[in-house]
């Protein structure tokens, strides 16, 4: 009935498929947990070989990195079942009835996102950054996500059929981080696939430093300017994107630039404080985008030709 696919990258997933496992045979559903690690040469695998422990789980650890999107298309195709649930190795239901709500809804709908969430706690300096933008840009309500039900999805908790995923599959070239969930939920959109939310969250456990936050945050503004720059998904919804038109429109892209290259390091000293600013964070990207695209020297190695 259903297939829970987990691609992992250094990480412990053990307590996750251990609740799940218990989850699902508390259901009394026909199910298979899968965990696939994308290659990361963890600590961490020994612990994730107990998954093998586990009826219906399992384990295996990649030859060579794929990319998050290849990994899942990899996991796609060792299922059995239908229904599929794709879930981050570093998420944890915050319900025991998780797997109860999604079984209640699969009648009724195809793809179906059940949201994230934050813990209240607040982290330590060096973690807030992350912190502070998946509580206010990701943790979102129902009520919230409704309103636009297609841009306000994640492939970290998403349930979904697998006829679809294996006609619109992640795309393989984007192999670094960024903006691979953007790209596949674009593509359910123009084939008028409707995301149907429900209060079902996860939460997200692993707060990366608001240093390396940064470096993937520039690594997928990367992404989003190949994804732009070679038409991949030109119905792609990007508010950056959509600013940068604009400033480009006004000439203004250059001049957008060299104010980023002076104020840069300014910008990045609030960002790793104590009361990082999302709208200096939301600057930063744009002002990083517009770098890039003003020099037109985007020779980017993350992607399959």
């Amino acid at each position: 009935m259903l297939s829970i696919l987990i691609p992992a990258y250094n990480y412990n997933t053990f307590p996750l498929v251990l609740e799940l496992h218990k989850q699902c045979l508390d259901c009394e559903i026909e199910f298979e947990i899968l965990c696939q690690d994308d290659a990361s040469d963890s600590k961490w695998n020994t612990e994730n070989q107990k998954i093998n422990s586990l009826n219906n789980c399992s384990f295996s650890i990649n030859n060579y990195n794929l990319g998050r999107g290849e990994n899942i298309n990899s996991l796609v195709k060792q299922s059995k079942y239908s229904l599929l649930l794709i879930m981050d190795c570093d998420t944890f239901p915050v319900q025991n009835n998780f797997i109860q709500k999604y079984c209640t809804v699969i009648p009724t709908a195809s793809v179906v996102f059940g949201g994230i969430q934050y813990e209240k706690k607040q982290p330590g300096k060096e973690q807030l950054l992350r912190w502070v933008y998946g509580n206010i840009r990701e943790s979102l309500s129902l009520e919230s996500r409704n309103k636009n039900p297609n841009n306000n999805a994640l492939t970290s908790n998403l349930l979904i059929k697998k006829e679809i995923i294996s006609q619109y599959p992640f795309d393989t070239t984007i192999t670094k981080y960024g903006y691979e969930d953007l790209c596949f939920l674009s593509v359910l959109k123009t084939k008028n696939i409707k995301i149907f939310h429900i209060d079902n969250p996860t939460y997200h456990l692993n707060l990366e430093t608001s240093i390396l936050f940064l470096e993937k945050t520039k690594t997928a503004i990367e992404n989003l300017v190949y994804i732009i720059n070679y038409g991949k998904f030109p119905d792609i919804e990007s508010k950056i994107n959509s600013a940068y038109v604009v400033l480009k429109t006004l000439k203004l892209v250059a001049i957008t630039a060299t104010i980023f290259n002076k104020t840069e390091s300014k910008i990045i000293s609030n960002l790793l404080s104590e009361k990082p600013s999302l709208f200096l964070f939301d600057l930063y990207k744009l002002g990083y985008y517009c770098k890039i695209q003003s020099k037109q020297l985007f020779a980017y190695q993350g992607f399959k030709k």
